[in-house]
């Protein structure tokens, strides 16, 4: 009998397969009894009938035959009968990840068309955890992981940039409204609801996020968005990275916690609700003490509870509703969102099957990150476009993120006549705005002008150096210059000013490690610093130093408006924190 030897990646996959072994884990593997009624329920299998492997028992054979081989009795007695195999090189491990991350979105509705009970997409889940453990996940995953593990985020939004985008969408919602005040508070300790988001809503779609901020208003509820522990997706879901889902969800509770919240309402995203209110506790290992719900709910409870009064006939066009996965199938949100619907719609048409039935939008599952699958996602999409098509609607509305770059995607392959939109977007188009608004007041002091404050400008261009100053005195700031790095440290410790910008590309000292100096020295680390670069590629010289981030972040050339902005934002952050750590003492 020869004997193979196992590479280390495959050696380790089967080392840990026992350690991720639970009795559901164990009630799967052991009891499929191949009867074939998960092949009719997976669009996969049935936009591509002539190929087996894409039916759910014969993938998670795949995950099967090395339970058998190495935890089951039957494997290693009688190995042949059972069908009792093993991994041993790197070419296995790919074969096996071509399997169960480009042919499954994990969207189990195989697992509720089973007689036996049989888990498909959490065994599919957890054969991607044990490749991800050995560094073994298409190019995509791994991208977005590092992003959520290091910057907080799976789209690496940075802190800057999200503040900027609340402060626009802040600054549009006033003018709707016809108000001059804040209406997206940020970080207000004891507020009743911290509202959590998708990181695509600032990348790609933050009008979601002024809707959102337009029902709380209208509604006159205490809310807050917090500044960190805002992402309430979690890739770990979908990469089988129990740690990694962990740590993402933990943000978000620490957060709310730190905020003293009531509830942490989740914005229109499957995964997330999923992720953050039915996984992350356990992935965790915590204890939650506040309330956590999905936005659809928040914004019908609203509606039925007369906070907020809606006019059904300003969506007229005919809609009809993709359930998503993890929020139905998963979470069981059913009902909620076509109540909902029915308050703020005139034509509303039922898509067939639906509900616990209906068909995956084929981005779930992080499908939409890994790109050299997208002709394979795209083929299997038919099953949905043709339910879609049916349907005869002009809108398709769904509670998902994923779901809508995922309908998006296949409405564009199929030339469907229709686009996507969610639920908070029809509530702030039906909501009805009173001649009279009023807001909770938000407590913490606004910079108005920088007058004041001391500002050190740190650049080894005399023209930017000039430019910066000249923009921050004409707002009333005091400001200091100095040419290098070496200057710019001893001019902080000395000085002591109240905001510090930082170039990155200065000859002698670039400006990772002025930063490294800056937030090692206790004189100066708690300087609020503003990176202001024409080099956005060296960033990485600042964020992948093991200190607190820069609390700021722009790039050159920089607008009046948009320096000054952020300016005030970071004092006014600063500002709060000074205060709150008063009181503390």
């Amino acid at each position: 009998m020869q004997v193979t030897e196992r590479s280390h990646k495959a050696q380790k996959v089967i080392d840990r397969l026992q350690k991720k072994l639970n009795r559901q884990m164990v009630l799967s593997l052991a009891g499929c009894v191949h009867c074939g009624m998960c092949t009719d329920s997976c669009h996969y299998v049935l936009a591509n009938p002539d190929d087996p492997t894409y039916a759910p028992a014969y993938k998670a054979d795949q995950i099967r035959k090395l339970f058998k081989r190495h935890v089951d009795w039957t494997g290693r007695v009688f190995p042949w009968w059972v069908k009792a195999k093993s991994v041993y090189s790197d070419e296995d491990l790919e074969e096996l990840k071509d399997i169960v991350f480009g042919k499954c979105t994990n969207c189990r509705r195989c697992t509720l068309n089973c007689p036996m009970g049989v888990d498909f997409a959490t065994a599919n889940r957890m054969a991607r955890g044990l490749l991800v453990s050995v560094g073994v996940m298409p190019e995509g995953v791994a991208v977005v992981s590092k992003d959520q593990w290091e910057i907080g985020n799976q789209m690496g939004v940075l802190k800057e940039e999200y503040l900027e985008t609340l402060e626009w969408m802040d600054d549009e919602l006033q003018d709707e409204l016809g108000v001059r005040h804040s209406l997206i508070p940020v970080d207000k300790k004891g507020a009743e609801i911290m509202y959590t988001i998708n990181p695509r809503e600032i990348k790609y779609d933050p009008r979601t996020i002024a809707d959102a901020a337009k029902v709380f208003t209208l509604a006159g509820v205490d809310w807050t968005m917090p500044s960190e522990g805002w992402d309430m997706t979690n890739f770990g879901l979908f990469s089988g990275d129990d740690d990694l889902g962990g740590t993402v969800a933990k943000r978000v509770y620490e957060k709310a916690a730190e905020l003293g919240v009531k509830r942490v309402v989740i914005s229109e995203c499957g995964h997330g609700y999923r992720s953050t209110r039915c996984e992350g506790p356990n992935w965790g290992g915590v204890n939650i003490g506040f309330e956590m719900e999905s936005a659809v709910i928040t914004m019908l409870r609203y509606i039925k509870e007369g906070k907020i009064k809606v006019d059904r006939d300003r969506n007229s066009v005919p809609v009809t509703f993709h359930d998503s996965c993890n929020n139905a199938r998963s979470c069981g949100l059913y009902e909620e969102p076509r109540e909902l619907i029915h308050l703020v719609c005139t034509d509303f048409r039922e898509m067939y099957p639906n509900r616990a039935e209906n068909y995956c939008c084929t981005g779930g599952g992080g499908a939409m990150s890994m790109s050299e699958y997208t002709p394979r996602r795209l083929k299997s999409a038919r099953i949905k476009a043709d339910q879609l098509r049916a349907t005869g609607a002009k809108i398709v509305i769904t509670s998902c993120h994923n779901c809508v770059d995922g309908l998006s995607d296949l409405i564009k392959h199929y030339n469907l006549d229709m686009e996507v939109t969610q639920l908070v977007n029809l509530v702030a188009n039906a909501v009805v705005i009173p001649e009279k608004i009023e807001v909770m007041e938000k407590p913490a002091a606004v910079v108005h002008t920088l007058k004041g404050f001391r500002i050190l400008v740190i650049d080894d261009e005399p023209e930017t150096r000039t430019y910066l100053s000249t923009v921050l005195e004409d707002n009333a700031a005091d400001t200091i210059q100095a040419t290098d790095g070496l200057e710019g440290i001893e001019i902080a410790r000395k000085e002591q000013p109240d905001l510090i910008t930082l170039d990155i590309s200065m000859p002698q000292m670039d400006g990772g490690e002025v930063f490294a100096r800056l937030r090692e020295d206790p004189a100066t680390r708690g300087i609020p610093v503003c990176i202001v670069t024409g080099k956005p590629e060296l960033r990485k010289l600042i964020y992948d130093k093991p200190y607190r981030p820069p609390e700021g972040y722009l790039d050159k050339p920089v607008e009046e408006e948009t320096l000054v902005r952020n300016m005030r934002k970071i004092l006014e952050l600063a500002s709060g924190a000074s205060k709150e750590a008063a009181e503390t003492l």
